[in-house]
């Protein structure tokens, strides 16, 4: 691709490192904005460099936030003893959008996963538990993927807190394997949170 302008070619360039976001993809946006009166890409750029130095994450779940503590973990209407655990922001936003969730999160950041080098370590795990350790908390409800990695995440969650008096459950498989959440309808999330079963159940019919 051969550009008049290097200025272009270095804000193609650069926005085409953007997930799902190629070459072409990238100079159509860029060309778009060219087109925009100068205050609306001084609105857009703002925007991002304020998010980008301002932005936080909840010292209790691990959402994205405006304070330290998040809205939903500092909501008293919602639930403090039911935590559903996630793999990361969007399916927070996928779940939420289903309005039948009232508990609150753990965002666990990822997934175990041995062949792109992600360990435990590397995850929230730990706080969540935490959590369980403080007796502050009556159910985990497993929300990750039906893939190997999640399951296998589960499963090491799991096998930590087994010898605490809690509830553990997991989403019902109305979503199929091998699907992300965030892509699933709200209906059917919706209908997944709500009939839920008991994580022993899951993994021993697996």
């Amino acid at each position: 691709m051969e550009f008049s302008s290097k200025l272009l070619e270095k804000a193609v360039n650069e926005m085409a490192q953007l997930p799902g976001i190629g070459k072409r993809t990238a100079l159509r946006l860029v060309l778009h904005l060219l087109k925009q009166p100068k205050e609306h890409t001084g609105f857009l750029t703002q925007a991002l460099t304020i998010m980008r130095e301002e932005v936080k994450f909840c010292v209790s779940c691990h959402n994205i936030s405006d304070a330290d503590v998040c809205e939903i973990c500092s909501n008293t209407k919602r639930d403090q003893q039911i935590i559903c655990v996630v793999e990361d922001i969007r399916d927070v936003m996928a779940i939420e959008n289903t309005g039948q969730f009232r508990g609150i999160y753990h965002v666990l950041g990822g997934k175990i996963s041995p062949i792109e080098g992600v360990g435990p370590s590397q995850l929230n795990i730990t706080t969540l538990v935490e959590k369980v350790k403080s007796g502050n908390v009556s159910e985990i409800i497993f929300a990750l993927s039906s893939t190997m990695e999640g399951d296998t995440t589960n499963f090491y969650i799991y096998k930590q807190i087994q010898d605490y008096d809690i509830i553990t459950s997991t989403i019902a498989r109305g979503i199929s394997v091998g699907d992300e959440l965030e892509y699933a309808d709200e209906v059917t999330l919706g209908r997944s949170i709500l009939q839920r079963v008991p994580f022993e159940k899951s993994f021993k019919n697996n």
